[in-house]
């Protein structure tokens, strides 16, 4: 795919506002390093020279230089399709999560042979506690009684 070596770039902003911008957009990285990216480009890189010293492609530099001259900073934000979609329905999640709250002591396991009887439908063991993440719910093996914990502990927090 060959590309116009001198694309110019759209200046949506001054240089001093894109600097200032990836000041306060460290946490988001893929943002940052787009933003380093437009600025090598303000100060004079081309497109090439840019992605080297970013360590990407290209391509992918000419793709970021594109989204960026038609939208501007929105362009550089990741644009993310959302996946595949759910294999249940949000009315199945929901009738899931009220018969999970029937019982406090689900495993997963348990969960998974549930959803494929109820529902008629699959999943790993992951993709079960990813469901149940989801619903707002926590999962984890009930200890009811600390291993680590001393025979004599009150006796122990008494003198201390």
């Amino acid at each position: 795919m060959s590309r116009n070596p001198s694309m110019k770039v759209e200046k949506w902003i001054t240089s001093e506002e894109l600097k200032k911008r990836i000041r306060e957009k460290e946490k988001d990285v893929k943002v940052l390093n787009r933003l380093h990216f437009m600025n090598y480009l303000y100060s004079g890189c081309s497109v090439p020279e840019a992605s080297e010293k970013l360590g990407i492609t290209k391509v992918t530099g000419y793709n970021w230089l594109e989204r960026w001259n038609e939208d501007g900073y929105e362009g550089l934000i990741p644009r993310f399709a959302g996946g595949r979609p759910s294999k249940l329905t949000d009315k199945q999640k929901s009738q899931l999560k009220e018969i999970l709250k029937e019982r406090d002591d689900w495993t997963t396991k348990e969960i998974r042979n549930l959803i494929c009887n109820q529902f008629n439908v699959e999943y790993s063991l992951k993709q079960v506690g990813i469901i149940l993440r989801n619903l707002g719910m926590k999962f984890g093996k009930p200890y009811p009684e600390d291993y680590r914990r001393p025979r004599d502990a009150e006796e122990q927090l008494k003198k201390t």
